[in-house]
């Protein structure tokens, strides 16, 4: 007779957490490597009943068991800015996943931001397992979900 092994979901959620803030900290690592300034993102995207989207300031999240205040939560995760060849400021929204996708808010965020030229383009960092080593692959919103929902 086979053993169910119990899974521990809040061990899993807290190393999930800190392997996404380490992976994180990659990116923003490898960005500035590249020569971007790179800033978090505190604002995000809200939308009302009418569909109407606005930019307003991340709410904060308070953690009652630890009790610290969450900052940075802004979608995305990061803005990123650096002056291109031509002089002119060349400014994009980077959002971290590990495994690449978003969910159906998160495009619709992406495609407000883009609509409204908050972002010259919005890229998406996940994970690329290349042998044993993770690699950083960068998406272009705009291409990845081009003409998909």
């Amino acid at each position: 007779m086979e053993e169910k092994k119990e899974i521990d979901f809040k061990a899993q959620g807290k190393k999930n957490r800190i392997n996404g803030q380490i992976f994180e900290t990659k990116v923003k690592d490898d960005l500035q490597k590249m020569e971007w300034i790179v800033s978090k993102w505190m604002n995000t995207v809200e939308f009302t009943k009418d569909s109407k989207g606005q930019l307003v300031p991340a709410k904060r999240k308070y953690n009652p068991f630890k009790k610290v205040m969450v900052l940075g939560t802004g979608f995305p995760d990061f803005i990123c800015f650096r002056s291109s060849i031509n002089s002119e400021k060349e400014v994009i929204g980077v959002e971290v996943k590990s495994n690449g996708s978003l969910d159906q808010i998160e495009k619709g965020m992406c495609r407000w931001l883009l609509d409204n030229h908050i972002f010259s383009r919005i890229l998406i960092a996940r994970k690329k397992q290349n042998g044993r080593k993770i690699e950083i692959f960068y998406e272009d919103f705009s291409k990845k979900y081009s003409n998909k929902t």
